[in-house]
């Protein structure tokens, strides 16, 4: 008798926000523009590596990339706070080019007197990705076209003081 294989969902949460809720300001342009602690669990198996994006698809100009991060190893299962801006890693990953221009997490910076919704994006994909560091959120949305396995979403909202 073949065994079943119970699908369990992805899950990315932040000790900093629950999901929906405020971003603090620390994380944002009007704290220490720090990145949260980010955990994930139930990587499938066959996840060779995974992706993050976060995006604000409220800005002004279409969705605005705070921070790409790609070639994660697979064995990871969190990032700590205050990731530091560079090109890759220690623990393996690569780092994008964000839409600020600079490859480093940019906290959300909504105009004053508006709250948007901001989404850290993860994807567990079946491969490596033949990107360099520096690549921008584009440029990883079609790279991982056809390799995604699962993904998911943690959205957390900021609004900069009037």
């Amino acid at each position: 008798m073949q065994r079943e294989r119970v699908r369990v969902d992805l899950k990315l949460t932040s000790d900093a926000f629950a999901p929906g809720g405020i971003i603090p300001p620390r994380h944002t342009c009007d704290g220490e523009n720090i990145s949260p602690p980010l955990t994930w669990a139930n990587v499938p198996e066959e996840a060779q590596s995974l992706a993050l994006i976060m995006d604000d698809p409220d800005a002004v100009n279409g969705p605005w990339a705070h921070w790409v991060l790609y070639n994660i190893p697979a064995e990871i299962t969190h990032l700590p706070p205050h990731v530091l801006g560079g090109e890759t890693m220690p623990w393996g990953g690569m780092q994008g080019r964000n839409d600020y221009g600079n490859i480093q997490y940019e906290g959300p910076c909504p105009p004053p007197g508006s709250i948007h919704d901001f989404y850290f994006r993860l994807f567990a994909l079946d491969q490596y990705l033949d990107l360099a560091p520096g690549a921008n959120r584009a440029q990883l949305l079609d790279a991982i076209e056809g390799h995604v396995i699962i993904s998911t979403e943690l959205i957390g909202r900021y609004g900069s003081p009037a």
